[in-house]
């Protein structure tokens, strides 16, 4: 999943693992245990999705976070061995290759980036203010070139740093910030608004908006000219904590030949932007305050920034893994299936001296949910739809590899029925609810509610919407192209467990994002992987019910998202048969 979490107190792994509690209870009338975690049964039943195996999902889990996948970075050896992976099992399972020329894999061409060592440093009346990259600065940058270099710009204040005429908001008041830094707050303007003050729902309130995400902050900085777009981090805003904005080290990532990018991008720790503004005879609080106001205006703080910064970067071809199950009866119309194989690869040390990110939960266990998905289509009856499978690249750097399939699909978006997205299930155990992310956009969540129901579980909405987790996955990719979507992720709160309540899931919530993008997302004998089973089997039954009928899911009309599905649809049904 791409930054988009709390990142608590660190926990040890060894602590992390005492939080969680492991079950072996019944899950839909009948598991067994195996020393991998239970497995679901058919208990005379015809429902293939009974057959969704918990011990399936830790095996799978297991192979893709060892060491031998070195982490899954795109352009390295552990890519390689991945997609070699992946096509051998879609092969074993008896599905057809899914790419938009009739192959296994889609090209993703991208640009890796490295900021190196250098300086950094803020200066305020004669007096430098040095920022080091990682502990008071995050830097990093999408051009291919040999060095960033940026000598005394001009820095500004932009509050939020949202245009929305459609909300009658527009922080930049026609501000030129052509060659300076643009300095922004995380979020939305009514994140922090109260009821009664002028900016209170107009963003959702606690939900967050496009608005609010760094990537929609570096875009406007880029279209408005500016050098450089910095964000002062709060774990609140933001939904994650420092130690994730720096993981990366450096390192970025774009689709190749892309245009209109700031030269530097990033965060200002929360500590260094309090210093910063008070060498400069300014309040964040106060201009926090001021930001969520309608009438905000851009404040020059009298500052300037420079950086010297070597960069190495290169090319590379990564690769999208795509399969398909073609329908019986309307193999033109497919149900979209998808999770992002790529993790964070080879790192710093960590206290143990572990380099490997794994991404065990993030996102191997929805990987191998997709897997027991193909296999329970595969050992039913055929579908009336197409049911494809896209396992995504990229997704940790920017949702690329599922941005690169929406702009070149293999099934046009306006015969795409509905895109179901796994990422970060949970592993605590059995669960009496699924949660569900981005509540009050589609019909599929009527869906998902009829099949929990049929499991004895309820649909909670997340407890966290001021994440934006909507909007960080790579479910958006087809969303913001008109696809109905549903996104699984159990991190969007904590989990009703059998054992122990929410409690219990809190627990396991915090000892989790303690490893989030960390050496210590890794597979573990102990982890249970019931819950996932269980919500891996609502995803297959959602795509099932609309697989074997004629149903079209639909954006609810509150939804910005409709509009565009309609017109999909619209031009579609103009084009020549």
């Amino acid at each position: 999943m791409h930054t988009g979490h709390i990142e608590p107190a660190r926990l040890s792994k060894a602590r992390w693992l005492r939080t969680l509690p492991f079950l072996a209870l019944p899950l839909l009338s009948a598991c067994a245990t195996s020393g991998a975690g239970p497995t679901l049964h058919a208990a005379a039943s015809a429902d293939p999705a009974a057959g969704i195996s918990a011990e399936n999902l830790s095996r799978d889990v297991r192979t893709l976070a060892s060491d031998a996948f070195g982490g899954r970075a795109p352009g390295t050896a552990g890519e390689a061995r991945t997609i070699d992976w992946l096509v051998a099992e879609l092969q074993a399972i008896g599905l057809q290759p899914g790419g938009p020329g009739g192959e296994w894999t889609q090209p993703v061409p991208l640009v890796r980036t490295q900021l190196g060592t250098g300086s950094v440093s803020a200066s305020i009346d004669g007096s430098t203010l040095e920022l080091g990259q990682g502990r008071d600065i995050y830097l990093s940058t999408l051009r291919p070139v040999s060095a960033i270099t940026v000598a005394q710009v001009p820095m500004v204040f932009v509050g939020y740093g949202v245009t929305a005429p459609e909300r009658d908001w527009d922080d930049f008041k026609g501000t030129d910030l052509r060659g300076k830094v643009a300095v922004f707050l995380v979020n939305d303007p009514d994140f922090r608004a109260a009821a009664g003050d002028p900016a209170h729902g107009r963003f959702g309130g606690q939900a967050m908006t496009y608005y609010g995400r760094w990537t929609y902050k570096f875009e406007e900085a880029a279209r408005r000219g500016a050098v450089a777009a910095l964000i002062v981090h709060d774990t609140d805003g933001a939904g994650y904590g420092w130690e994730t904005v720096t993981a990366p080290g450096g390192e970025n990532y774009d689709v190749a030949a892309a245009a209109n990018r700031v030269a530097l991008q990033g965060w200002l720790s929360g500590a260094a932007a309090d210093r910063l503004f008070t060498a400069a005879g300014h309040d964040l609080a106060a201009l926090r305050a001021a930001a969520a106001l309608p009438g905000f205006r851009p404040v020059e703080l009298g500052t300037t920034f420079s950086a010297d910064l070597p960069v190495t970067h290169e090319s590379l071809m990564s690769r999208n893994v795509l399969a398909r199950l073609p329908g019986t009866t309307r193999p033109d119309e497919v149900i979209l299936y998808g999770a992002h194989w790529d993790a964070y690869g080879d790192g710093e040390p960590d206290g143990q001296g572990r380099t490997i990110r794994p991404g065990a939960n993030d996102d191997a266990l929805g990987v191998a949910g997709l897997l027991e998905i193909a296999r329970a289509f595969k050992a039913g009856p055929p579908p009336q739809r197409s049911v494809a499978f896209g396992f995504w690249t990229a997704e940790e750097r920017g949702l690329l590899g599922s941005e690169t399939y929406a702009r070149n699909p293999a099934t046009p978006v306006a015969k795409t029925v509905a895109n179901i997205t796994l990422d970060i299930l949970q592993t605590g155990g059995l669960s009496r609810d699924v949660l569900l992310v981005g509540q009050g956009q589609t019909t599929l969540e009527d869906m998902l509610t009829s099949a929990a129901s049929a499991q004895g579980r309820a649909v909670t909405p997340e407890t966290l919407p001021e994440r934006g987790l909507f909007y960080r996955a790579d479910h958006f990719s087809l969303a913001k192209r008109g696809v109905p979507t549903l996104l699984l992720m159990a991190i969007s709160g904590a989990p009703d467990l059998v054992n122990g309540g929410r409690t219990a899931g809190q627990a396991w919530l915090d000892g989790y994002m303690a490893c989030y993008h960390q050496t210590c997302d890794a597979w573990s004998a102990d982890l249970d992987f019931a819950g996932a089973a269980q919500d891996t089997a609502l995803a297959f039954q959602v795509g099932r019910d609309l697989a074997f009928s004629g149903q079209w899911p639909e954006w609810n009309q509150e939804s910005e998202f409709r509009s565009i599905r309609g017109a999909s649809l619209e031009k579609e049904a103009a084009a020549p048969q």
